[in-house]
């Protein structure tokens, strides 16, 4: 029987995917906040929506800060990424808080993957400090701070994407 080598093996898919728990996904938020909390203080986090909420939430309860801004850029069409679409910039309070320029400002989200999105946040906030969860190798440079590096091809599943349901054996009739 001749496969069809277009379409990668189930193996393969298994291979690219990086499935997180909510358990594993916390204890790497805190994982990053015991490094960010060497690097700081800092007067307020900015999360990068959507994905950097979660992690933003999680480092300003764990470093004690109540400022919590958000910056708003679209890019991912749930799997490959798009043009870049600024949604909200950061709010005039907190931009002051980091002279203009983001000094002592937090950004926070849970994935530098290609550096889009990363590039065009540090233009808004240069002197502020980056932080992600993960990282993959071509946004990795524009980071300050993360915690795990995975390769640029794996997808890598949070758990707010994700819901429990059977998972097939990798190979087939296993």
């Amino acid at each position: 029987m001749v496969e069809n080598n277009s379409e990668p093996s189930a193996q393969e898919r298994a291979g690219k995917a990086f499935p997180v728990s909510w358990d594993q996904f916390h204890r790497d938020c805190r994982a990053l906040t015991w490094r960010l909390n060497e690097v700081g203080p800092f007067h307020a986090v900015v999360a990068i929506t959507r994905g950097g909420l979660v992690p933003a939430a999680i480092v300003a309860r764990e470093l004690g800060l109540r400022v919590i801004d958000t910056v708003c850029v679209a890019s991912y069409d749930h799997v490959k990424q798009g043009d870049l679409k600024v949604l909200k910039g950061i709010s005039a309070d907190t931009a002051k808080l980091g002279g203009g320029t983001g000094k002592g400002l937090l950004i926070v989200d849970d994935l530098v993957d290609t550096g889009k999105t990363g590039r065009l946040v540090r233009q808004m906030m240069p002197d502020a400090h980056f932080a992600a969860v993960y990282a993959k190798p071509q946004g990795r440079p524009l980071v300050d701070t993360f915690i795990t590096e995975v390769s640029q091809d794996t997808w890598i599943y949070f758990p707010w994407d994700t819901g429990l349901a059977f998972m097939p054996p990798i190979r087939e009739g296993g």
